[in-house]
């Protein structure tokens, strides 16, 4: 019986994310065996799975490498963690659990990898085969890049006009297409086979997207990064379409993926695009997509991504918290079950508490609570930091939700060469905030050096060489851009692993209160960078409504700069607006 490499060099490492999948994973396995006979091939299975069963099948394969993830981390997730067991491969076989793969298809899959492509022609960077439902009939599987334009089509005419312009539809309807091989933009993430040239160009997948559009986003990348996506009819598989299930609630995720998709590659067109989608929801009577597209305040309680750990502590948090009575409970939800499970230190710093900080804190098992009488940002920390052994380290503040499911990937990301300090992405809470307040974060996020910074998001993790950089910390209001001038930009990482959520002040005036505190802090370490967020400002009002957002930004800047020039307060300018346990 043929058998998978488990060491050495192989020509194709099939990475099989997997989630329940006890009943359908020893089928697919039993078909990679077969495609082994002629190929040197690696199989990573990367478990989401809430139990062993899955892992169990797995496991009764010895050549199989399985990896249990610590949680659902969902799709790209658990092929991030699978990625870092291919090994030594020439190309990465992404595949469903509940794919049957026919005889020859990976082979041939490689063969069109390796062909020498046409004068002047990209390299090719993935390949994609023919996907045939259980009667034998190709499925819809190829597709291309999201627009405006092609959402209204599909909106307005779905499957009526299938020989309709590309340009009115994003889904490739014609049987023609499937025919022969071709370039597309992208096709379903079933099963694809990308070259270890284009794996290493891209990176990590993105776990923003905990299910749905993280293979649009993937293929549009590795097009991105100059490589070719092709498809070819010689390949098959077999699959259900129906591997992630369906429920009102993932019928809204997959539209909610739809616009952040184009918010992040494509933000121009994202209002009109998430319009043509309302659309279309409507006319085909989908009621939890139209809720979701909608409004947006449905969003976080879509399903997403969680992390409980292995058992041993991956990481330590240490958090901050000066009469955050109001919100504790909030922050330490979020990380309560990898705390609980051992799989993270974590430990709260009350200082200069005359609330029941602490003692909310001591309620969530596997929190340690230190007590300091001074009430002190910094020296938390350096007690903090002081206290922990794990590393990496992640200061956070207690009114930011950190999701458990970015902290593996972050983990990830600290552990290659170079790194030092790091952070997750953010995503504003903007559902109770004024007009005013939405326009100056949405002009915040358009100015590019803003997400390249370690401040700004309520949390930055550290290195034993970025701690041993950082303490002693000295007394400073902005911590985190004291931290961030510390460290090169070479010597950040900022993955893409599920957003903390940042709650904004609701109303103008605690918007104002809140930027005095925040121009405080680089104002006392000498650091002005107005000149450079003026330029980067005018280069976002490419039309009216972002140039309305760039005014309503630089008054409030201006503003806040003025208070601090006059020493209007002494005081610290916390935020009541977002801090109410009902928040």
């Amino acid at each position: 019986m043929p058998e998978f490499a488990t060491a050495g060099r192989a020509e194709i490492a099939a990475i099989v994310v997997t989630y329940g999948s006890a009943e359908c994973l020893g089928a697919l396995l039993d078909d990679l065996r077969a495609q082994a006979e002629h190929l040197a091939l690696r199989v990573v299975v990367a478990d989401n799975s809430p139990d062993d069963d899955t892992l169990a099948v797995a496991r009764s394969h010895a050549d199989v490498i399985a990896v249990p993830t610590g949680g659902n981390l969902g799709y790209a997730g658990g092929v991030n963690v699978a990625l870092a067991h291919v090994g030594d491969a020439e190309a990465i076989a992404v595949l469903n659990p509940d794919l049957r793969v026919r005889p020859g298809a990976l082979r041939t899959l490689l063969d069109e990898l390796r062909a020498v492509p046409r004068p002047k022609a990209r390299p090719t960077g993935v390949v994609v085969p023919r996907i045939v439902d259980e009667t034998g009939a190709t499925s819809t599987s190829l597709f291309r890049e999201p627009s405006a334009t092609r959402a209204l089509g599909d909106a307005l005419l779905g499957p009526l006009w299938p020989s309709r312009p590309g340009w009115l539809s994003e889904v490739v309807r014609m049987p023609s297409a499937y025919r022969s091989p071709r370039e597309v933009d992208w096709a379903t993430g079933a099963a694809l086979l990308l070259s270890a040239d284009a794996a290493r160009a891209v990176g990590a997948w993105d776990e923003r997207f905990f299910l749905y559009s993280e293979e649009t986003d993937i293929l549009r990348r590795v097009r991105q990064a100059g490589f070719a996506v092709r498809y070819t009819p010689h390949a098959v598989v077999e699959h259900s379409q129906g591997g992630s299930g369906s429920s009102p609630a993932l019928d809204a995720l997959l539209e909610a993926n739809r616009v952040r998709y184009l918010r992040k590659h494509a933000p121009r067109q994202a209002a009109a695009y998430r319009a043509a989608l309302v659309l279309g929801a409507a006319l085909r009577r989908r009621r939890a997509a139209v809720t979701a597209l909608r409004d947006e305040r449905s969003w976080p309680s879509l399903p997403e991504a969680s992390w409980r750990g292995s058992g041993s502590p991956a990481a330590a948090i240490v958090i901050p918290a000066c009469n955050e009575a109001a919100v504790i409970e909030r922050t330490l939800t979020r990380i309560a079950e990898p705390a609980a499970a051992g799989s993270l230190e974590v430990v709260v710093v009350a200082n200069g508490c005359s609330d029941d900080t602490a003692e909310r804190a001591r309620g969530f098992a596997g929190v340690r609570v230190l007590e300091l009488s001074v009430g002190s940002k910094t020296t938390a920390i350096s007690a903090g930091l002081v206290a922990t052994a794990a590393r990496p380290v992640l200061v956070l503040d207690a009114d930011v939700e950190l999701p458990s499911a970015a902290i593996p990937g972050l983990v990830r990301a600290l552990a290659e060469p170079g790194a030092v300090a790091g952070r997750p992405p953010f995503a504003y809470d903007l559902r109770e905030a004024s007009p005013l307040v939405r326009a100056y974060h949405r002009a915040r996020l358009r100015i590019p050096g803003m997400s390249r910074a370690l401040w700004g998001a309520g949390v930055y993790a550290l290195t034993p060489e970025g701690v041993a950089r950082a303490l002693p910390l000295p007394a400073v209001t902005a911590d985190d851009v004291w931290v961030d001038r510390l460290v090169a930009q070479d010597e950040k990482r900022i993955p893409p692993v599920p957003p903390v959520r940042v709650r904004v002040p609701r109303s103008a005036r605690a918007l104002l209160h809140t930027l005095v505190r925040v121009r405080r802090g680089p104002a006392e370490l000498g650091v002005d960078t107005g000149r450079g967020t003026l330029r980067a400002l005018v280069r976002t009002a490419t039309t009216p409504s972002a140039a309305w957002d760039a005014a309503v930004y630089a008054g409030f800047a201006l503003a806040a700069r003025r208070r601090v020039r006059r020493g209007t307060s002494g005081s610290w300018e916390r935020d009541a607006s977002a801090r109410t346990a009902a928040a």
